[in-house]
């Protein structure tokens, strides 16, 4: 999984791609985790957190780049929401993506905020 955050070059700096550990425990820790698949190559993942009634946090929604503008991603979300049906869904769009969500249903939101930490 990590070779499609690796192969994303936004992802790629975006998320701690060279320290497995952590990658492991960002994965470990979800509790729903999407994957698309191309034959048997991995071409896209949403990773999310979710309470199945009311919120769900979409960490991470990559597809490689030579998938892109193919629906993966907008299925992939739509397999998310299939999951916890009545939960909206919450995101922090990578800057390179901000145009992407409001094509595919999705709201800005004003008044979001961030605590970075002392990792990144």
């Amino acid at each position: 999984m990590i070779d499609v955050y690796k192969e994303t070059p936004f992802f790629a700096s975006r998320r701690p791609v060279d320290d497995m550990a952590r990658m492991t425990q960002m994965f470990k820790n979800s509790n729903l985790v999407m994957s698309a698949w191309s034959e048997n190559q991995i071409v896209g993942i949403a990773r999310a957190l979710t309470d199945f009634s009311y919120t769900t946090y979409l960490s991470d929604l990559v597809v490689r780049t030579d998938f892109q503008r193919q629906g993966i991603g907008q299925k992939l979300i739509e397999q998310i929401q299939a999951v916890a049906p009545q939960a909206k869904i919450v995101l922090l769009a990578a800057p390179q993506a901000v145009d992407y969500y409001p094509h595919i249903g999705f709201e800005k939101h004003e008044s979001a905020w961030v605590k970075s930490n002392k990792l990144d």
